[in-house]
């Protein structure tokens, strides 16, 4: 679909690229020759990550172990980013979530999300903005957002709440910085099965089964379908296009189903039962940052 250099001599930031759909946009834009620089909160990862893909795609790729809830650490590593060469474009990919009653939520477990979602993609987006109206550049940033956006979704508010937030930054930046050559635009994923958030949001096998009855497609989406939205969003060849919020989720939001309405048929055993499960998934996770 792409030129092989379409990204010969960029540099590129994904966040939470050591994994999911982060590592595959990463992949994709090291085919088409970019630089990538990758950044999450497991080193380990991040490195074994950024190995893999070396080898198979021939390509620059940098691991930057950061917590991007962290304002001061997000600045810290930008600017040493920045100091082995500019920044051409940034994808704000990453995020968490996972299904609860919004009632069993502790202030706690709202903020574990929103500190990802909303606090750390505006603070990596102001330490790269700043510095491309500081030096006169070009810059092009790219969110990856939800459908619920648009509508909002049962089960997931912190998520939803945290994902708006992010769209109408989007919007606003798009109007702000667009004067200055920097153009901000939003990817709406529909289900794309990634270990991490799949654990967290289908922890029942029914309940990865059912959406894909909302979808008119029939079918979940493939990394690499998402990757080349990213690519096109990024390429130079898509200059006049900013503030957009573009869905690729198979028609599923178009059919008023876009969302977790359906959990409200699970029962209270049925929620206790998956809150147990996720709790399992945190504590590996969390077991494999101590590594």
């Amino acid at each position: 679909m792409f030129q092989n250099d379409l990204f010969k001599g960029k540099k590129i930031l994904v966040t939470g690229g050591g994994t999911g759909l982060g590592k595959s946009m990463t992949e994709r834009f090291l085919e088409l020759g970019a630089e990538v620089a990758i950044c999450g909160r497991r080193k380990a990862v991040l490195e074994e990550a950024a190995a893999e893909l070396t080898a198979k795609t021939g390509g620059t790729v940098t691991a930057w172990p950061l917590d991007i809830r962290v304002a001061e650490a997000v600045e810290e590593t930008i600017g040493a980013i920045w100091a082995q060469g500019p920044l051409d474009a940034l994808v704000n990919n990453a995020a968490g979530n996972f299904i609860s009653r919004t009632e069993d939520l502790s202030p706690r477990a709202f903020d574990a999300i929103a500190n990802i979602v909303l606090h750390g993609s505006f603070y990596v987006t102001t330490a790269c903005g700043r510095r491309w109206l500081k030096e006169g550049r070009k810059g092009n940033i790219l969110s990856i957002v939800t459908t619920w956006v648009r509508n909002g979704s049962p089960y997931v508010v912190p998520s939803a709440m945290a994902k708006a937030g992010l769209a109408a930054m989007t919007r606003s930046l798009a109007v702000e910085w667009g004067p200055k050559g920097i153009r901000v635009n939003a990817i709406a994923p529909g289900p794309f099965p990634t270990e991490g958030a799949w654990a967290r949001l289908s922890p029942k096998p029914e309940l990865a089964e059912r959406p894909l009855e909302s979808i008119p497609m029939r079918r979940v989406g493939r990394h690499e379908e998402l990757a080349d939205l990213a690519v096109y969003l990024l390429a130079d060849q898509s200059e006049y296009l900013t503030g957009e919020i573009i869905a690729i989720d198979g028609g599923q939001a178009l059919n008023n189903a876009g969302s977790f309405g359906r959990l409200s048929a699970l029962s209270d055993q049925d929620w206790a039962e998956i809150r147990e499960t996720i709790k399992t998934v945190n504590a590996k996770d969390k077991a494999m940052r101590t590594v």
